[in-house]
């Protein structure tokens, strides 16, 4: 061949092989195309690509003219000083070329699998990455003993180079796709997977599947508390957890502390249920965090195609349902969506966002129900409660929004526009003479969540200078268990070291109620309502009662009894010991103008009357 033909020839053998890369077929046709091209330019030889792994292996790419087996049989061989001529030249990083396949030593071991086929010679030369990197080997096999010609050369040359662009051209692509398809801390599939996954998954009408959602409890406190790297270490736990038991690798990671699972062919409630009680089960066993033991824990919500949604859209919106519910009602649990569920959602969604306008507009108002002492009928303090003042004029109280309050961000913004609110309602009653003692203020879980309720009580109260110990920050047993137990207390205590006094409110309606009083010091017990409503008439909530008002007198805690509803109850309460109640028998809430008349109304009252006035608020 003259050498200006075959100069010509391999130019449109690059030309092609370059135009294969652009158009971005596959690797592995490109890199095949190209042994069937300089297999036509030079006759005699046998050509093949083989890459290199992570762990150094070798990885047959192409090699259209030698059987599978051989590809089959030299997969996964270490590379090493003498492991034939690709895997030697790999280690080497230089050119090995051998004459005679069945006398070098570089072969033994290896020779058996090439001089069955005819094959005498092969002459292999590393593939290099620009920055150095051996990532492959291209290889000539000779059927006689002999070396490379000078035009064999030449095209080994130009190929060498061809190969490095395409393996990089597909380490890049590789790369992208891993980026933009599967997230980095976990090497799960990300959230762009997942939706394209979904949205196949539901186009295929005859393949039934469930989905799970998976979200990782009190994340948000790990990180506050332990610091990031040990949030994603959590993270990384729950991920490989996932991966492990969710079958044929259907797991995602679809943002911070959410996860979703697709289980094809999974259409039974029993099944599902099967996978999400795996999955809570795997999540036992602890995690070393840095030193710190933490026992991971997920709630999940999951939903069937087709019974439970026809389309993706649909069908995740009831998962998140089912998740959302089980969050307020089975944290760290399993629940499944049900038909109700969606309507609820739908009404608390409707609810959140009305709470939310109205708190913009400035329609949150504190109302002011009386505490007073049942012996005197003296007034002792008030509670602050929540108000909404809608469009039409009308104030509802938070029974009508107490969806709202299950928003973290909701209730946040709430206790935010209530502090100032009451502190400049105190400090005008101060300035009016009024004899309030004390106002109490209702905080929920999201208030210590942010760990920064005491700044914001002592910033809204300094600013209107009113002492922080006519305060009482009242909290619920659900406050208690909602949050990381560790950072309720050392809220509870910044808050009592500054004279803030502490009540625990709707007392006897959680769990273990008097263990929260050993680990929480508190200095008022409220009892719910529910105790009161029967305490006439001997029953056994009247032994409740007369028992509480018994340990809260020796551990120094104060009682007010919520919910007195007529003047039955409060001389039984009075009987008891119980020195402090409220409920409508004394007054209904009122606005803050209301409260000047009424405490004088009050105060002119006979003494020692236990009952409410002749001027009532409403």
């Amino acid at each position: 061949m003259r050498r200006h033909d075959s100069a010509e020839r391999l130019q449109s053998l690059q030309n092609a092989t370059l135009e294969s890369i652009a158009r971005g077929e596959e690797l592995a046709a490109i890199m095949t195309a190209l042994c069937e091209r300089v297999e036509a330019l030079a006759p005699e030889v046998v050509c093949s690509v083989v890459t290199v792994d992570g762990e150094f292996r070798l990885r047959p790419l192409a090699a259209p003219s030698l059987p599978r087996a051989y590809g089959e049989a030299v997969d996964g061989t270490p590379i090493g000083p003498r492991v034939g001529s690709c895997g030697t030249a790999i280690y080497r990083k230089g050119p090995v070329e051998v004459t005679d396949i069945a006398s070098d030593p570089l072969w033994e071991g290896y020779r058996e699998l090439v001089l069955p086929l005819g094959l005498r010679a092969c002459w292999s030369s590393p593939i290099a990455a620009r920055d150095g990197r051996i990532v492959g080997s291209f290889a000539f096999y000779y059927p006689e003993p002999r070396g490379a010609t000078p035009f064999e050369r030449r095209i080994v040359e130009t190929c060498v180079h061809l190969c490095a662009i395409a393996i990089e051209h597909d380490e890049v692509n590789a790369r992208n796709h891993r980026l933009a398809y599967f997230d980095t801390l976990t090497g799960l599939p990300n959230r762009a997977r997942f939706n394209e996954a979904i949205g196949q998954a539901t186009s295929r009408t005859r393949i039934g599947f469930g989905l799970l959602l998976i979200d990782i409890d009190h994340l948000k406190a790990v990180n506050d508390t332990m610091g990031h790297p040990v949030g994603d270490r959590l993270i990384e736990a729950v991920g490989s957890r996932l991966a492990a038991v969710a079958p044929n690798g259907t797991a995602y990671r679809i943002g911070g502390d959410e996860f979703a699972v697709l289980l094809p062919g999974y259409d039974k409630a029993g099944e599902l249920r099967g996978v999400a009680s795996a999955i809570l089960a795997a999540m036992q066993t602890p995690i070393d965090c840095e030193g710190t033991t933490i026992v991971p824990s997920v709630t999940i919500g999951g939903a069937i195609a087709g019974e439970d949604g026809a389309d993706s859209v649909t069908l995740r919106q009831n998962a998140d349902f089912a998740l959302y519910h089980a969050k307020e009602t089975r944290r760290g649990g399993y629940v499944r969506f049900k038909g109700g569920l969606r309507t609820s959602m739908i009404r608390r969604i409707q609810t959140i966002r009305s709470v939310g306008d109205a708190l913009g507009a400035g329609r949150l108002i504190p109302y002011y129900q009386p505490i007073v002492r049942l012996d005197s009928g003296e007034i002792r303090g008030m509670e602050a409660l929540a108000r909404l003042r809608l469009d039409d004029g009308r104030v509802v109280a938070a029974g009508e929004f107490q969806d709202a309050l299950l928003d973290p961000k909701l209730a946040y913004r709430i206790s935010n526009l209530m502090l100032p609110a009451i502190a400049a309602d105190m400090a005008q009653w101060r300035r009016d003479g009024l004899p309030i003692p004390f106002v109490g203020l209702n905080v929920t879980s999201a208030d210590f969540q942010k760990g920064d309720l005491v700044q914001r009580i002592v910033r809204a109260f300094e600013r209107v200078q009113v002492p922080l110990d006519r305060l009482v920050v009242e909290i619920t047993e659900q406050v208690i268990m909602g949050g990381r137990r560790d950072g309720v207390a050392r809220t509870m205590q910044g808050l009592r070291e500054r004279g803030i006094l502490v009540a625990l409110d709707d007392f006897g309606t959680g769990f273990a109620s008097l263990t929260h009083l050993l680990d929480f010091p508190v200095d008022t017990i409220k009892i719910d309502r529910s105790f009161v409503a029967g305490i006439e008439g001997g029953t056994r909530n009247g032994a409740i009662v007369e028992a509480l008002i018994g340990i809260a007198s020796r551990l120094g805690i104060r009682i007010v009894a919520e919910g007195i509803e007529n003047e039955g109850q409060a001389r039984r309460l009075a009987g008891m010991g119980c020195r402090l109640g409220q409920g409508y028998h004394y007054s209904r809430p009122m606005p803050a103008e209301a409260v000047p008349a009424f405490v004088g109304s009050f105060s002119r009252a006979p003494s020692g009357s236990l009952s409410r006035p002749a001027a009532t608020a409403a």
